[in-house]
């Protein structure tokens, strides 16, 4: 007997495949425009990662390298790396959604724009530039010896789900900052304290147990030790634990787009 799954579960989907080529467009060209009037153009998605990869290992061979904790330079650098192309993908969208409306106001007030499709673009650009400077750091990690695990190939298994939370959080916020600008301030104000809440510059065993329990609901922060095990320690994630993160990840994702499809008719009036 074949499995029915729920319409509402994967309406986002269908959905975004009706408006496929218009999301590809767009988000091509939001990729281009980046770098529009620079002599260099999407060469800086390239350049941009490996001069912050060759930032950190200069700077922590020559002012912290007691921190490396018996391992290389490269190694510690590399895994703050890591953390920093999954943090970054979620602030860059954290910041950016709030104002997502207002910055396509012209074709939001067009009836016949399904502005849901904004958060499919802004997540497919930001995904780009972190699949480039991840790809980056891989090709870093081979050229100063380092090993490339097995496990590497679990890696598009985190970034897909953690897509669909990133992609749940975006839908939520767009259309909060559709009736007030001031959720732009709240974020711009909130992210910075999160990135000490999560594990970017430490690892999760080094926070004490009283407080690691806390900083466990951190979902960036579980996406952050699950790619660092994978790409750089050959560990494969908890099957349980990884099965709950997509859950909850599944979880966020419904809820963003239903949040904003309930109030999808009301923000064309507001914004």
């Amino acid at each position: 007997m074949p499995i029915t799954l729920p319409p509402e579960t994967i309406e986002p989907f269908t959905r975004a495949w009706r408006h496929r080529e218009l999301i590809r467009a767009v988000a091509r060209r939001e990729f281009m425009s980046r770098f529009r009037g620079s002599a260099l153009g999407p060469a800086w998605a390239v350049l941009a990662p490996l001069i912050m990869m060759l930032t950190y290992t200069a700077v922590f061979s020559i002012t912290v390298p007691q921190l490396a904790a018996g391992k290389s330079v490269t190694e510690y650098a590399g895994r703050i790396f890591v953390g920093l192309i999954v943090f970054n993908l979620f602030s860059e969208l954290a910041y950016r959604a709030p104002m997502l409306l207002h910055e396509h106001v012209n074709f939001v007030k067009k009836s016949i724009f399904p502005s849901e499709t904004i958060a499919w673009t802004a997540t497919i650009r930001a995904f780009t530039y972190g699949g480039i400077a991840f790809v980056v750091f891989l090709a870093f990690r081979l050229v100063t010896g380092g090993p490339l695990p097995g496990t590497l190939l679990f890696a598009p298994l985190l970034f897909a789900p953690f897509a669909l939370f990133i992609l749940g959080i975006v839908w939520f916020f767009m259309a909060l900052g559709a009736f007030t600008r001031d959720v732009a301030h709240i974020m711009a104000s909130i992210v910075p304290i999160l990135m000490f809440a999560t594990p970017v510059f430490y690892s999760m065993d080094q926070v004490p147990p009283q407080y690691a329990i806390w900083l466990r609901f951190n979902i960036v922060g579980d996406y952050i030790d699950m790619l660092r095990a994978v790409a750089l320690d050959g560990v494969l994630p908890n099957p349980f634990g990884y099965v709950l993160l997509v859950a909850a990840s599944y979880a966020v994702f419904l809820f963003g787009y239903q949040f904003f499809m309930r109030y999808k008719s009301v923000i064309v009036d507001v914004i």
